[in-house]
């Protein structure tokens, strides 16, 4: 080893993250004294180094899989703690969540847009020309507003008794009632029964026959339901009434707007809506 000789003693300082043993000793150029100079670790290939901050432009680095350059990320990685965004996320790929995804407003668009709430509130679409596909079965409990009008309920009540003006029938529902008010109707329109009936008075005649009863939604049977004959003569309507009194049917005569009275002999018919 050569020898070095200086004509003034040679001082070395520690720094920050150096460590000198004979830091600030003046050292002669021919003294024997052994200088060690250290960082606070090792640093190598395989070394593990920790830097408490590490400022520099451009940041590379690449260990074969992973690469950070230029604000990208290249390769694979996998975050096993928490990974908070503080601004916009973009992902240009797929995104696929193990757990559960939990977020304050979702919103998505592909030919159409659809909102989730963290309400629980969804939106779908965004124009009236928007179109939605779905296969498979659906699943609501609430109401339902379609173009503005609630709808609370599909009703299977056959007798259409409920008067909701927010439920929509059933096919069977409509077919059902119609069916058997058309039955019923049809039945009533088709009766027409002639019967002979008994001096009671000069002004009531009676009949042993019961009155058709209307169904619901058709006036009430009435004395224009019937035609009253009097000896063969039609009788007018206008002066005549009629009562059910139990099993009986009886015809009341307004004497004075008719012109005659009643007599034992006459004989009185009627046809109309009876029973049977």
């Amino acid at each position: 080893m050569a020898n070095i000789s200086f004509n003034e003693p040679i001082v070395i300082e520690a720094g920050t993250g150096v460590t000198v043993n004979l830091s600030g000793v003046e050292l002669f150029g021919k003294q024997s004294r052994g200088v060690e100079i250290s960082i606070g670790q090792i640093v190598a290939k395989t070394s593990d180094v920790v830097f408490n901050q590490l400022t520099t432009s451009p940041v590379i680095i690449d260990n074969g899989n992973l690469r950070l350059n230029s604000n990208t990320i290249t390769g694979s990685f996998t975050q096993t703690g928490n990974l908070i965004f503080s601004s916009n996320f973009t992902s240009n790929g797929n995104l696929t969540v193990d757990g559960t995804l939990t977020a304050e407003k979702i919103e998505t668009e592909y030919t159409q847009s659809v909102t989730l709430f963290e309400s629980g509130s969804t939106v779908f679409g965004d124009t009236l020309d928007d179109t939605h596909h779905m296969t498979g079965s659906m699943l609501t409990t609430g109401s339902l507003t379609l173009n503005a009008y609630k709808i609370t309920e599909i009703s299977d009540d056959t007798s259409l008794t409920d008067g909701s003006s927010t439920a929509i029938v059933t096919e069977n529902a409509i077919e059902t009632y119609a069916n058997l008010h058309t039955k019923t109707i049809n039945t009533y329109n088709r009766k027409s029964f002639a019967y002979t009936g008994s001096f009671v008075s000069v002004s009531t005649a009676s009949f042993s026959a019961l009155s058709a009863s209307a169904p619901s939604g058709y006036t009430g049977t009435t004395v224009h339901d019937f035609m009253f004959f009097l000896n063969g003569v039609i009788m007018e309507n206008d002066s005549l009434n009629i009562e059910q009194s139990g099993s009986t049917f009886l015809l009341k005569v307004n004497n004075s707007t008719l012109g005659y009275n009643l007599e034992a002999q006459d004989e009185i018919v009627s046809f109309g809506k009876f029973n049977s």
